[in-house]
Parts: structure tokens; sequence; C-alpha cells
């Protein structure tokens, strides 16, 4: 059956969603989705981001479909004729749709599984990256990882959590939750980096640090507390990102910086929403309301003076175009490079524990 989607014209199998057949065009006609996953049969349609006009609902009954329709869901009739970018309706009820997201959702899009994490940014924003492994002491964690990598031609030093891609790997990086070995790589890749005097980045994507009992036998809070201690005393520039989720010491432990830099659709505190639900309504149920009063978004911790930079997203999310969320990163991350690399080593030390010796503290009016 034939499909026309901004004036592009198809063959598609029967059963096809719009979706699908503008995916097949390109990512330049096919409409964005937060909600959205592929490969999870029936998901989508809630967040409405996808939405299209269908201007002739198929070649025997050509009159246009009177609302907008979820792209990810509709499925493609023969001569029907669908309008996405080339439609100001389309765009406009876009815009307002992902605008005013709510902290849960905002969540919840920081979750997304098609979400980019940090080796792909690292890989579509760098040359010549060379992965470093191991702690020197105990093994090597696959949930932390970094290493030297040229940005825009300056070598700097890489670190981040990292999360699979599907259920094999999520279990090899245990979901982006790190040991106390994988916080002592990361500091050891610092130390290396202040030797060769390199700038470091470092990319914060995970739910927390792993709270098993391993973990505190090898001691879990001893490594966070130390990274924070000696990220403080670095004599090198230090750009913090939250590509993701930013899930209280698991973020804190690579988290001390110059400048930090918040993805749009991400979120920082010291507590996941329903683990706070849980403690305070022992329920998860009231998770979107503890959402809402974690003040977690970037723009509550811009609000707050947490937060330096808040990075644009592609409309519908990070996950929806790679090279648009990994440009408007690297741009941000450039930019705060260049503000602090030219001060001198010990004056960016003093501003760094002024910085966050003043976090926390407040004047009544």
């Amino acid at each position: 059956m034939k499909v026309t989607i901004d004036n592009i014209t198809l063959d598609v199998e029967p059963g096809t969603t719009i979706m699908q057949a503008a995916r097949m065009i390109g990512p330049d006609v096919a409409p964005p989705a937060m909600c959205y996953y592929e490969p999870l049969k029936g998901s989508g349609g809630k967040c409405r981001a996808c939405l299209v006009k269908v201007t002739a609902g198929s070649e025997k009954d050509p009159r246009p479909m009177p609302k907008l329709v979820p792209a990810c869901i509709t499925a493609v009739q023969d001569g029907m004729i669908v309008e996405n970018t080339v439609n100001e309706q389309v765009l406009e009820k876009r815009k307002d749709l992902t605008k005013n997201l709510s902290s849960w959702q905002r969540v919840q899009l920081s979750r997304h599984p098609d979400r980019p994490y940090t080796l792909k940014y690292i890989e579509k924003m760098t040359t010549d990256f060379v992965e470093l492994f191991g702690d020197r002491n105990v093994k090597d964690d696959k949930a932390m990882v970094g290493g030297f990598a040229s940005l825009g031609g300056e070598t700097v030093m890489f670190i981040g959590q990292q999360k699979g891609i599907n259920t094999k790997t999520r279990q090899l990086r245990n979901f982006g939750m790190a040991n106390p070995e994988g916080y002592r790589k990361a500091l050891r890749l610092m130390k290396l980096a202040e030797k060769f005097n390199k700038p470091i980045i470092t990319l914060i994507d995970t739910p927390g640090a792993y709270p098993g009992l391993e973990a505190e036998e090898r001691g879990q809070g001893e490594a966070i507390a130390r990274n924070i201690y000696e990220m403080v005393r670095l004599q090198v520039p230090i750009i913090v990102c939250i590509i993701g989720e930013g899930a209280s010491g698991g973020a804190l432990g690579i988290g001390v910086g110059d400048k930090t830099l918040m993805m749009e659709n991400t979120w920082y505190t010291v507590i996941s929403p329903e683990s706070c639900s849980s403690i305070l309504w022992r329920s998860w149920d009231k998770k979107e309301v503890a959402a809402e009063q974690l003040k977690l978004t970037s723009l509550d911790m811009k609000g707050f003076g947490l937060i330096d930079e808040i990075v644009p997203e592609p409309l519908g999310g990070a996950h929806w175009d790679y090279d648009a969320a990994a440009a408007s990163l690297k741009a941000k991350i450039t930019e705060a490079l260049a503000a602090v690399k030219d001060i001198p080593p010990a004056t960016r030390v003093e501003n760094r524990i002024e910085k966050y010796s003043k976090m926390g503290f407040w004047e009544e009016a």
C-alpha cells in the first residue's frame, strides 16, 4: 500500500504505523516520540509528542481525520496522506506538549530505553577515544567508563556511568550503579588527567551507587567521600554534565566540578521519586507528587543555583536525535571549558571550594 508523508510517497506493508513509515523515509520527516519504544510492542501513544495531521484517510475515503492522531499507534491506510513537519498546527501542538512537562514526565524521559548513554555521547562528540580500565586494586567496574579522547582538537579525560542497551548489557553494566572499585577507577583516571594537565569531563547517569552488601564491605561510602574530597582539590578544569539520572551520592561521586551542566530532560536530587514516596507514604503510588516536591528538574536546579547551564535537547528528548543532542552538549562543554581553563589552578580550586561551601545556606527575608 502507498502512503504520502510530507509530500514523499512510499510503499509499505499492511499493518505499518505512520511512525514506522516516516522512519523509513528518514529522521528529518519522522515525528519525535517521548514514550515510544520500538522493541516493545504496543508502546507509545500516551505522550502525544508524535501527533500528525492526516489530510486524507485513504484512497477509498479521502476525507481528513478531524483530530491530530499519534503516529506511533495509527496504522497506515492505502492512499493516506499525512502532514508532519509541513503542518503549522502539528508543530505548534508539539511545542506546547514538550514545553510544559511535569517533573515526573522528565524523570520518565531521563530513563527512556533509547536515550543515549555516556559511550554514545563520547562516540558522537569526540575522536580517538582510548578507554582505560580497572582501579588497580579489585577489578574493572563496567558501570563506570573513562578514557582520553579528543574534543575539538583538545585532549580531555572523559569519565561517566554507563548503562546497558539490552538485558545482557544492563546486567553487565549493573544498570549504571557503580561499586566502590568504579569510583576508585574514576579517581585513578582523574589523577592521571591531572598528571598530564588534561581537563576532566564527567557524564552522570545513574540511579545511585550500588547498595549491595559486597559494595558496603569494600567501602562504598568511603570511595564516594574520597572522590568528593579529591575532586575539590584537583588542579585541572572539571566540567560535570548530568545526561540522565542524577541520584544521590552515586552522582556526587563524580559530580564536583568548576561548571555543572544539566541536560533539559534529566533530574538531580538526593533520592529517586519512588524511594521518596516509599519512605514518606509507604507506597510508590505518590511518586508523581514526590517528583514535584523534590524540585529535581534542570529548571529547579538552575533556580537554586546548583547548576550553571541547562543544555537544550531535541524536540521530544535526546533519544530522538543523538547527533543533535551530542552537538548541543558538545557546544556547552566547549563553552564551559573555555571559561575556566585559563584561570590559574590555585584560583580555580579556591573558586570550587567557595562554590560548594555556599550550597545549602540561605537567608530569610
